[in-house]
């Protein structure tokens, strides 16, 4: 299902652009940067807010100094498809521990999950509590990430 939202024009996305690459610039930088108005870029962000544009800001934070230093994706194939045990793990699944991201998936796999933990023990204790004992999984495949990095092809869509 496509989004309704508004087309973007020229300035939109060069301020997404800018945004992308620092998401703390203030609105005199981002018109200065842009060369733009304060105003027409306050009224813009407004605007790309509002039209569900842009979703939010988040800190990239080292999981690693907070003690966490082991990330894992981990393939969760369900039992059924029945959906008040679909809809139960959907709800609860983000909350759980070290849950950094979920992701609904079509093909074999039906959910992939970004988790960090303290270790391998507690990797292990995550995936014994939370995911064997579930009623709605039937398999999980747990794959460590050795390295990560950030894309930005998606900027390329802004073009």
């Amino acid at each position: 299902m496509e989004s309704k939202k508004p087309p973007l024009d020229s300035t939109d996305r060069a301020l997404l652009r800018a945004l992308s690459s620092n998401a703390r610039a203030s609105g005199s930088q981002l018109a200065a940067d842009l060369g733009l108005a304060e105003s027409t870029v306050s009224l813009r962000l407004r605007r790309l807010h509002q039209s569900g544009h842009i979703v939010g800001y988040h800190a990239d934070i080292d999981l690693a100094v907070l003690g966490a230093p082991l990330q894992a994706l981990i393939a969760v194939q369900l039992a059924q498809h029945n959906r008040a045990d679909i809809q139960k793990f959907r709800r609860e699944a983000p909350t759980w521990p070290g849950v950094l991201s979920m992701f609904h998936m079509g093909g074999r796999d039906d959910y992939l999950m970004h988790v960090a933990a303290r270790s391998t023990a507690d990797l292990r204790e995550f995936v014994v509590q939370y995911l064997t004992g579930h009623p709605a999984v039937a398999h999980t495949e747990t794959n460590l990430v050795f390295e990560h990095a950030a894309g930005t092809g998606w900027q390329q869509l802004l073009a």
